[in-house]
């Protein structure tokens, strides 16, 4: 709903077009019920599918709301585990409390309202017993001073019923009973005896009471005439027979249920009658029987059909109309103090039960304080683990944003602690990492210009010389390597050519390798010697060097004019030649390895003596279609998975084998050869190659060349 808005989601939606439609086509049925009188049968038709899609749509939209607010008011940790505690320890603790509370509450209610009904019972027994009295002794008496037997049982138990009423009423039934006499005292006249105060004594004796007798509890209501005010009341009646087959009288005995029998029955249960209110007679609508009209008062008299008494409550009970036994109700209340009823019913020594109370109170207190201590220990514990969790989730924040800074607060020596300190070491180490990083791209920076500038100290340009084609490569193992070479023009016939591995790899190599350029370029100017020109190079280099490091370079100086080529070793791999019979057609080639002796430059051995005796000069003939290869022990020794070394051997058969190519393409297929064999090996030293085939035509060619490693020289 959010993505739509209100607008869209009522009319870009389903449910939303549903209920905007359902409430255009109520609206329409309205309107036209309203024009017509009537809705005719195929709208309401209509009207009843709209309401259908609208409740459908509405609850749609009721149902995306509660997930919404869910998602909003849930978000939260520290929300969901504070109601999940309600939940799980909370509210099942309060609804113990209160299924105990209420199962008391009902004990206590329902043992009160037995005390009070056993009460109104003994009430009945007693008005029963008085009213039976009273029919003995006016029958023994031969029916003669009924007037004063009623005046003189009316004042004996006035004292302890007061306002208690007696009547006489006469009357002539049928009672077909084999225990009764066959005469009863004459007929009477109707008496009364007492204030009548509650109702107008009764007339006659209703059909439905037999000749057994009655006794019960009975209500009134009456209203003074002209008022609204209604009183109501209840009292305890009692109704009896002479013992004959035709009884002529009936005594009635009315005990008011006023404030002395309140008092004695809140005295006697510890429950008090507050009221009695009397509801209408059901589906009658007229005033009950028995109405006085001289009085202008409404009289019901109800029997209680029930035993419950509700404490300030009001209790539903049935009652029966006197005069036509008609069923209806009224509401008892009843006012409940569980402290009164407790001592009521409460047994054994006073101080034994109070010190159980007692205890029972305390028990509840500790419950109570348990609880309290259980609900702060839970919302602490929410705000510990939430606040750590929301220290995390403010962290992560801020490491998603590039700030690998901020530090976690580590409060408590627990899980969470570890992990607030986890985090810290985390970031602490994406920083460093980082920081590496950075350092890395830095110098792998600074080695690719470093690679640049030496790769800038190879032979650069087109170099023009007659008679010589050349091809040159040089890979290093790491960004910048040891491996040099070089082509020096020494004069307009003769060029300087120069080989040499410095011992290692990397940064160091490259930079004895920049002194050895240097150094060369000195030499060459002076020296016309390959022999010299290495001697007076091994003392400067051995001063310079450090004592771990060493030089092997081979130095070979190409005379055009006299078609020789001067050359001396130092240390370094062979010179290999292949040749092309001499000048002999018909010859095959073959290859020459050229090993004349030389230490390595650079150690300090001697001042330089052994080097000198050492070292050899040789100077070989050039024929037309001769190659000459200069390399560095990174070709001869590249290795494969099964460290097995490429090998002098395998170089001299690939040459002899294509030394037809141009050198250009044979540069390649040496290359491809090699890295065939080491099949994906990485790399472990510098690869550097010269390859120089002489010619024998003449004519002057343009040069060509691959950037900084290859050139051709044609005449």
């Amino acid at each position: 709903m959010n993505r739509y808005g209100v607008r869209g989601a009522l009319f870009g939606t389903l449910p939303g077009r549903a209920v905007v439609i359902g409430i255009a086509i109520r609206l329409a049925v309205y309107v036209a019920g309203l024009l017509l009188g009537r809705v005719p049968g195929f709208l309401t038709v209509i009207d009843t599918v709209a309401s259908l899609a609208l409740a459908i749509g509405a609850g749609y939209f009721v149902y995306q709301l509660i997930v919404l607010a869910k998602r909003h008011l849930l978000w939260r940790v520290r929300r969901k585990l504070i109601l999940s505690y309600m939940f799980v320890g909370f509210v099942p603790a309060i609804l113990i409390v209160s299924f105990f509370l209420l199962s008391g509450f009902l004990l206590f209610y329902n043992f009160s309202s037995y005390l009070v009904q056993s009460r109104l019972r003994a009430i009945e027994d007693r008005a029963r017993f008085l009213a039976q009295s009273i029919v003995l002794e006016i029958q023994r008496g031969g029916g003669r001073d009924a007037a004063a037997i009623l005046a003189r049982r009316q004042d004996n138990g006035d004292e302890e019923f007061p306002g208690l009423s007696m009547a006489l009423v006469p009357m002539d039934r049928n009672c077909p009973s084999g225990s009764r006499q066959d005469s009863s005292p004459p007929s009477q006249t109707a008496m009364v005896s007492g204030p009548w105060a509650h109702v107008a004594p009764p007339s006659k004796i209703p059909a439905w009471i037999g000749c057994e007798g009655f006794s019960g509890l009975l209500a009134y209501s009456r209203s003074p005439t002209g008022t609204s005010d209604r009183t109501d009341g209840a009292f305890v009646r009692a109704v009896a027979f002479p013992e004959s087959r035709r009884p002529s009288f009936a005594v009635a005995v009315d005990v008011p249920i006023g404030s002395r029998v309140k008092e004695q029955l809140k005295q006697d249960t510890g429950v008090e009658i507050t009221s009695i209110a009397v509801r209408d007679s059901p589906g009658e609508g007229r005033p009950l029987a028995g109405l006085a009209a001289d009085e202008g008062e409404a009289l019901r008299q109800l029997t209680a059909a029930s035993s419950g008494l509700m404490s300030q409550l009001k209790v539903p009970t049935e009652f029966i109309d006197w005069n036509s036994q008609a069923s209806g109700g009224l509401f008892i209340t009843t006012d409940l103090k569980v402290g009164a009823l407790y001592d009521r019913i409460s047994s054994g020594p006073q101080q034994f039960g109070q010190g159980l109370l007692i205890m029972l109170f305390i028990i509840g207190g500790l419950f109570i304080v348990i609880e309290v201590m259980a609900l702060t220990a839970g919302l602490a514990l929410a705000k510990s683990i939430t606040g750590s969790v929301h220290e995390l989730f403010t962290g992560t924040e801020l490491v998603r944003q590039g700030d690998f800074t901020h530090k976690i607060a580590v409060t408590a020596q627990d899980q969470l602690g570890e992990l607030a300190q986890s985090f810290n070491s985390m970031t602490a180490s994406i920083e460093d990492l980082l920081r590496e990083a950075a350092e890395k791209k830095r110098l792998e920076e600074e080695l690719r210009i470093a690679r640049e500038i030496q790769m800038s100290l190879l032979p650069q340009g087109p170099l023009s010389m007659p008679g010589l084609s050349v091809s040159a490569l040089c890979v290093p193992a790491r960004e910048v390597g040891g491996d040099y070479y070089d082509f020096l023009p020494l004069d307009d016939h003769r060029l300087g050519v120069l080989i040499a591995d410095v011992s290692g790899k990397g940064t160091s190599a490259a930079l004895y390798m920049a002194e050895l350029k240097g150094l060369m370029l000195s030499l060459t100017r002076i020296h016309e010697s390959p022999r010299e020109l290495m001697m007076t190079a091994n003392r400067i280099i051995a001063n310079n060097l450090d004592a771990r490091s060493f030089i092997t370079m081979t130095y070979a100086i190409i005379d055009f004019a006299a078609k020789t080529m001067t050359y001396a070793r130092a240390g370094h791999t062979p010179l290999m030649r292949v040749t092309c019979g001499g000048g002999q057609a018909g010859r095959r080639r073959e290859t020459q390895v050229l090993v004349p002796d030389g230490l390595v430059l650079g150690l300090k051995i001697d001042d330089g003596e052994m080097f000198d005796r050492l070292l050899v000069e040789q100077t070989i003939p050039l024929h037309p279609g001769d190659l000459y290869v200069l390399f560095t022990d990174g070709i001869s020794e590249a290795m494969n998975a099964d460290e097995d070394c490429f090998g002098e051997v395998r170089l001299a058969r690939l040459l002899e084998e294509h030394a037809d190519l141009p050198v250009e393409e044979l540069r390649e297929r040496i290359l491809r050869e090699v890295e065939a064999f080491a099949a994906g090996t990485p790399q472990h030293d510098d690869m550097t190659m010269i390859l120089m085939k002489v010619e024998g035509n003449g004519g002057q060619e343009t040069l060509h060349h691959r950037g900084k490693e290859e050139k051709r020289i044609m005449v």
